[in-house]
Formats: C-alpha cells, structure tokens, sequence
C-alpha cells in the first residue's frame, strides 16, 4: 500500500521555512525536470508572496504550464498579479465555524483597456464550485456584468478555505470580504 503526501495549501505556505530565492529557484528547476506540477506551483508561488516581480513570475508561470499542464493545481493563477499576497492576507482574516453548500470566490477581471491598475476582482457567493460558476458567468447565466465582459480566470487560492460553508456565513463573508478588499485598495466588484 502506497500512502499518498498530504496536499498542502497555498495558504499553508509550505515553502515559507525555504531560505534563499536561489533554493527556490533550484526546487523549481527540479519540479519542472519530474513534471511535478503542485511542487513547481507551491515554489512560484512562495517566490510570488515574498515579492517577486511579474517580469520573472510570467515565464516560470509558462514552463511549469508546459511542462505539468495536466498536474498544476488549479489554485495557481495563470497570471502574475502584482497584489495576490494581500488578497491571500485580507481573505485569512474570515472564517465560518458552520459547514453548508455555499462557497466564497474571487475573479480577476481585466481592466487593461480601461485603468492605470490593470486588474481588478470580483467577490461572488454560490452553492457551486468556483470554477464551474465562473463557467457560468462567462456562459452569461445569472451572469454579472463584470465578469461576464471581463472575467480571466478563478482565484482560487485565497478563498481555499471558504468553501463549503452555511449560506448566511458565506452571504456575510462575501459582503465582509469585498469591503475589505476595498479597503486595502483594490478595484473590487461584487460583494453584496
């Protein structure tokens, strides 16, 4: 019998005791070579919250996708997004201590064409799975605005967590959530 590693999350952060980029980079390369996808993405995104700039998350973002497309999990953006540690940051703060059906979520919208800040998010509730309710946003049912014209991809990472929680708790952590997002600075839709 074979025992399989426990996942870890991104908010487990399981790289954080790792010392050096140099180390980093070099588990990277190592992940690449055994197309270990969650090993490659917990090590881009260790780089990513302490700082690394875009210039060079983007390409590794590019190799690990070609090298483990089938393998990275899908709480790695597909994207360098300059502020996804404090998104990771202001999202710990919330927690439900009751279980249900409903799940908090985040979608990085496209604002390039439009704003200094290229990227904004969206704050959303639902008893689906993110990813299959992104579909349906992007599929324009019961779609909002913003996502339907400008939704790239599920954040999935920093709402890991607030999933699967009682539907009061999940309506008022979505509310909670998208002020204090807001607050810290971000373009925020959504959140009521």
């Amino acid at each position: 019998m074979t025992r399989s590693r426990p996942v870890a999350s991104p908010q487990d952060r399981p790289l954080r005791a790792v010392s050096g980029r140099a180390t980093l980079l070099h588990r990277f390369e190592q992940a690449l070579a055994s197309a270990d996808g969650t090993a490659g993405a917990h090590c881009i995104h260790e780089l990513w919250m302490r700082g690394e700039i875009g210039l060079n998350v983007e390409p590794m973002l590019g190799r690990l996708w070609a090298a483990a497309r089938g393998v990275v999990p899908d709480w790695l953006p597909m994207r360098h997004v300059d502020w996804l540690p404090l998104v990771y940051d202001v999202a710990a703060r919330f927690e439900s201590t009751r279980r249900g059906r409903s799940n908090v979520y985040l979608v990085l919208l496209d604002y390039r064409d439009s704003r200094s800040d290229p990227y904004g998010v969206y704050v959303g509730m639902s008893r689906y799975a993110p990813g299959v309710r992104f579909e349906q946003h992007k599929a324009g049912i019961r779609a909002a605005g913003g996502v339907l014209q400008r939704g790239l991809e599920v954040l999935t990472g920093p709402t890991a967590h607030l999933q699967g929680l009682a539907r009061a708790d999940a309506a008022a952590i979505e509310e909670r959530l998208a002020e204090a997002l807001r607050a810290a600075g971000l373009f925020v839709q959504g959140g009521h």
